[in-house]
């Protein structure tokens, strides 16, 4: 099996757990890829461990690995997203950062997790993305996010108006600090937090979220995520700041966002028992009381 591996910057307790995969992978005598900025990271004894080649995109990854691992936290994983691409390479999160909501392997199960999958008892789950349709001139071919893209203020304290048409329906002008179009990913990261729904994995569909509207009739809005979305900025400061997931460009007042699904999906692994209602109950804590 060829295991690609992905990850950033690491604590100074990464390594016990990184090196738990390693000699898994070896014992597995798995063919394993480390991208290339990653590695340089990684202490020689690495080398020990595991025989090991680099790679630096995603053209060295389709239909040359079985899975990438992405190691770190939900922003690492985010971050994978963009090395697999449309390559259809499945992704398995492991958690060595916080909440770890996306990266649902801890560091304590990784070894029970690379036997999972050697036994190929696991599940791929396919997770819709959210494209941003004309923005090839500003994030070339990765104009695409698992969780979200956003519209927000950029140069000033004063609202922004979005102008909002679904399917060339107009929808609203938001007056607002600005305007989330989550995937359901996406539900239960920055939408979740300015008091969007959550959305359960395969639901099909997106949510359009407000950021501190000024208006209290203004709500989350749930649309397939089959439809198009356009947007339109008004801004005192002529700009506006566009963000897929943790990458963002200024763009001009003038300038039109397109918005649609994705062409391709990205493949989550899971394994059984897990779970997204098991993932909400635990990560969230849901339910919990101290009466129960």
């Amino acid at each position: 099996m060829r295991i690609a591996l992905y990850g950033k910057k690491y604590s100074a307790n990464f390594f016990t757990g990184f090196s738990e995969l390693l000699k898994t992978l070896a014992e597995n005598k798995a063919e394993v890829f480390i991208h290339r900025e990653f590695s340089e990271q990684l202490p020689a004894e690495v080398s020990d461990i595991i025989t090991a080649k680099t790679f630096d995109k995603k053209e060295e990854l389709e239909g040359k690995v079985d899975f990438l691992f992405s190691i770190g936290g939900d922003g690492t994983l985010l971050q994978s997203a963009l090395l697999v691409g449309s390559s259809g390479v499945p992704v398995l999160g492991i958690n060595t950062g916080r909440l770890g909501f996306l990266s649902g392997v801890s560091q304590e199960n990784i070894p029970q997790a690379v036997k999972t999958i050697f036994a190929k008892k696991y599940s791929i789950e396919q997770r819709t993305l959210v494209s941003f349709v004309n923005g090839k001139d500003f994030f070339g071919e990765n104009n695409f996010a698992l969780n979200e893209i956003t519209v927000t203020k950029k140069d000033t304290s004063s609202m922004i108006t979005i102008h909002t048409w679904v399917d060339n329906e107009f929808v609203n002008s938001y007056w607002a600090d600005g305007l989330i179009i989550a995937t359901s990913t996406g539900s239960t990261g920055y939408s979740l937090s300015c008091g969007g729904p959550i959305l359960s994995p395969g639901c099909g569909n997106f949510v359009i979220t407000p950021i501190a509207p000024h208006g209290l009739t203004v709500r989350p809005f749930v649309i397939s995520n089959k439809s198009k979305i356009k947007l339109k900025v008004e801004s005192r400061s002529e700009n506006f700041l566009t963000t897929l997931d943790s990458r963002s460009v200024t763009l001009p007042s003038s300038f039109e966002l397109q918005i649609s699904r994705a062409a391709f999906t990205m493949g989550l692994v899971r394994f059984p028992g897990d779970n997204f209602i098991t993932t909400l109950r635990n990560k969230m804590m849901w339910g919990a009381d101290k009466r129960n």
